[in-house]
């Protein structure tokens, strides 16, 4: 249910309320970067996830939880929302809502989310190579980069824009003359 349709028509219209407050109390950014670590705790800890998906763990130790994380520093507009969250029984869908937030942010700042697969751990000059090229590409003010590792391309990157692919890997350069040749035959 986590990543079905059922879970953005639910995740939707709270990333909108989220994004609202935020507008209004000019903490758009703010709440993205609170909200993108956020998504990557729950990313890195499927226990978390579980544990705040859970409907025997009592609404209290959930908030509890919530709070700890965010520590006495965090966010009072974000930790309310995450609150509201446990009491409507809609805080197993957080992470749906924090990509739900982030697309909506995406859109506000014309900014482009980039996944990027390399061969190695990119450089912060490749890193900044890539975002030029995609900016070029899109058009875009910005961009958002999520990388990952896949040593089985070889060499070279595979980006992926929304629907577009761009993959200048050597594993991808080998099957495309694999088909030429094969044409050729």
């Amino acid at each position: 249910m986590k990543g079905g349709l059922y879970s953005s028509e639910i995740a939707e219209p709270y990333a909108q309320a989220l994004m609202s407050v935020a507008q209004n109390q000019n903490l758009t950014e703010v709440l993205g970067n609170d909200l993108r670590d956020l998504l990557t705790l729950l990313n890195e800890s499927p226990e978390l996830e579980e544990m705040l998906a859970n409907p025997i763990i009592k609404d209290e130790d959930k908030k509890a939880i919530l709070r700890r994380i965010l520590g006495d520093n965090g966010n009072a507009y974000l930790l309310n929302f995450l609150m509201l969250l446990v009491d409507k029984r809609r805080i197993l869908f957080l992470p749906a809502i924090c990509q739900s937030y982030l697309e909506l942010l995406r859109k506000l700042t014309n900014t482009v989310l980039a996944e990027v697969v390399s061969a190695l751990k990119l450089t912060d000059t490749q890193r900044q190579t890539v975002t030029d090229k995609v900016k070029q590409l899109t058009g875009a003010n910005a961009v958002e980069l999520k990388t990952t590792v896949n040593a089985d391309i070889i060499g070279g990157v595979i980006i992926k824009v929304g629907s577009q692919v761009f993959d200048s890997s050597l594993r991808g350069q080998l099957r495309r003359i694999s088909l030429s040749l094969g044409d050729a035959a």
